[in-house]
């Protein structure tokens, strides 16, 4: 007998396909607007992340930059 391995992408696809049901039943117990509301805020945050971590890494190289010049 052949058996499937685990993490197979029908397997995949199905829950997949739940999580979406998941969040449709979730907006409309909860609302469309509160959950534009919640997308809204998790964009931001996200962009908020990858706006610090890009001024992070720029002032890391800003900083090699003046010890190459004095070296």
């Amino acid at each position: 007998m052949k058996y499937r391995r685990h993490g197979s992408k029908p397997t995949v696809a199905l829950w997949t396909l739940i999580a979406v049901a998941d969040l449709g039943l979730l907006v409309g117990a909860i609302g469309a607007a509160t959950m534009l509301l919640i997308l809204v805020g998790l964009v931001a945050l996200v962009g908020g992340v990858v706006a610090a971590r890009a001024f992070l890494l720029r002032s890391v190289d800003a900083r090699e930059a003046v010890a190459r010049r004095r070296a």
